[in-house]
């Protein structure tokens, strides 16, 4: 290995740079003696949905609990089938499966990732309840066409934003377009917890209240519970951190998309993103693909460039959907940017010789290949 190492993302920079406000912020929470819900997860909520362009947000533990939390307000259950990319993460699977629906998987866009519309229609069946749409590594995907045809047949459109906070589609922000729209505070996201917490937006009051319900027992008034809920509340104090972090999320957004352009402008010998003129992307992850991916990341991590596989196992080759009887090869374009994707390092706190390091070994070793 040659010179200092580069993270695949430094999250204890990102701590650092907002030490102090940060430190406040939990002292505040500590000081007040709330320690469930409350202000500090209320004014987080009220802040979330503005910057989402909502009428609505609920806070609640997880990004798999929005999503799971989103389908039984939608009254999605068993015996139900659900549209999901095959391409993404397993979550996006398991809230379907964890509500006792059947998540139907269609391959991807083959130029943005996300999942391709046109495939959508051959997918329904009149189980079908609703579409999970993925903003895989913080790039939006083509909603317009997945509400159209939601709308068309009665089914429900859900957003999994995991990985797009303050992504823009059609010069809009993420976060209001769909019938509910699912966000993730783990901490290496965008917009990142110091722990785990979630949240929905949603322009629908009813669906809006139903969560709040759902994530409390089933109950908005102390020991009367109204149906079976769980409990899955956003936490005062990460709610209090993320309230600090999105003061910062708009410059912090700039700095990946920078980082973004330094990669699209001078790596070589990989393929690189691909970003629709509709699209703004937030760069949550930046994903280049060589047909020896492997070989190639063995390498840069022989000189210190950390580099991750974004997903290297699709749900449908998973043991946790073994009994769903996918073979290899039932979903070729998923399988095949799962053994060819590669995630470079981003983050807002990226220095620029770091960002040079990796531009200059990838090109170097990617010719070599």
């Amino acid at each position: 290995m040659t010179g200092k190492s580069v993270p695949f993302l430094d999250l204890r920079a990102g701590y650092l740079a907002l030490k102090s406000e940060i430190d406040a912020a939990v002292s505040r929470v500590l000081d007040s003696g709330w320690y469930i819900l409350g202000p500090e997860v209320e004014t987080f909520e009220t802040a979330f949905a503005k910057f989402c362009e909502a009428e609505h947000c609920v806070g609640v533990a997880n990004g798999l609990d929005a999503l799971i939390l989103s389908l039984r307000a939608l009254d999605v259950g068993p015996g139900d089938e659900v549209i999901v990319p095959s391409n993404t993460f397993i979550a996006t699977w398991l809230a379907v499966s964890a509500v006792g629906a059947l998540p139907v998987p269609v391959e991807p866009d083959p130029l943005t990732y996300n999942i391709d519309p046109l495939l959508v229609p051959a997918a329904i069946t009149s189980k079908t309840r609703a579409i999970i749409a993925v903003h895989l590594y913080g790039q939006p995907c083509d909603l317009d066409p997945l509400i159209a045809i939601g709308r068309k047949h009665g089914i429900s459109v859900i957003e999994d934003a995991a990985q797009a906070h303050s992504a823009e589609y059609k010069k809009a922000r993420v976060g209001g377009r769909g019938d509910v729209v699912c966000w993730s505070f783990y901490p290496g996201k965008n917009l990142g917890a110091l722990g785990d917490g979630g949240a929905i937006t949603t322009n629908r009051a009813d669906i809006a209240a139903r969560i709040r319900t759902l994530r409390n027992y089933g109950s908005n008034q102390k020991y009367v519970n109204v149906e079976q809920g769980t409990n899955s509340r956003l936490d005062p104090i990460q709610a209090a951190i993320l309230s600090v972090k999105l003061d910062h999320l708009v410059d912090w957004t700039s700095k990946r998309q920078a980082i973004a352009k330094n990669y699209l402008d001078n790596l070589r010998g990989v393929t690189l993103p691909f970003v629709p003129d509709w699209a703004v992307p937030v760069w949550h992850l930046f994903v280049i693909r060589h047909e020896k991916r492997d070989e190639l990341m063995s390498s840069l991590a022989a000189e210190g460039i950390s580099t991750l596989v974004h997903y290297p196992i699709p749900p449908h080759l998973q043991e946790a959907y073994k009994t769903a009887c996918y073979e290899k090869g039932s979903f070729p374009l998923t399988e095949q940017f799962a053994e060819d994707m590669l995630s470079l390092p981003i983050g807002p706190q990226m220095p620029i010789e770091d960002q040079n390091r990796v531009i200059e070994a990838v090109n170097r070793l990617a010719a070599k290949l």
